[in-house]
């Protein structure tokens, strides 16, 4: 059970405006209790870790949903920029991602994600699978504290 009494922090790195509606629409639509933040690639969610420009009052994610393929940093970058930190290495990130290709898979376990979850087109699957994620992440496991 996730003990923190915050409301549970998802950064999500996304360049698909319609894919972020639906990701905000399924945890509603769950009733999953968590503040999302939406970035628009690799460059933006690595400022929001470092508080950088307009992100200079970021909260600390408990969890990274994560595009693969995205402009300036994709998602491949991203993971293995953080990964690289000590202080951000700790962040769970899942990859959320329309790629069925196996070497992205392998290659996102690789770098350090945390789950890999394809994209489902139909949008009761993609509701349920975002409820399954967020049962487990949310409900289940026990995240680090923030420091």
């Amino acid at each position: 059970m996730n003990i923190e009494k915050h409301r549970f922090i998802i950064l999500l790195a996304e360049d698909e405006p319609a894919d972020a509606h639906l990701v905000k629409a399924a945890l509603n639509e769950n009733h999953i209790l968590a503040d999302l933040h939406h970035v628009l690639d690799g460059r933006e969610a690595l400022e929001f870790l470092h508080r950088e420009g307009q992100f200079s009052d970021a909260p600390r994610p408990d969890l990274i949903l994560l595009d693969l393929n995205m402009p300036r940093i994709d998602g491949r970058g991203f993971l293995a920029a953080i990964k690289l930190e000590a202080d951000l290495r700790t962040i769970p990130v899942v990859v959320l991602t329309t790629s069925e290709v196996e070497r992205d898979v392998v290659s996102s376990y690789d770098l350090g994600a945390a789950g890999y979850i394809t994209k489902p087109v139909d949008i009761v699957q993609f509701i349920a699978a975002i409820r399954c994620m967020s049962n487990y992440w949310v409900d289940l496991v026990r995240i680090p504290q923030q420091t």
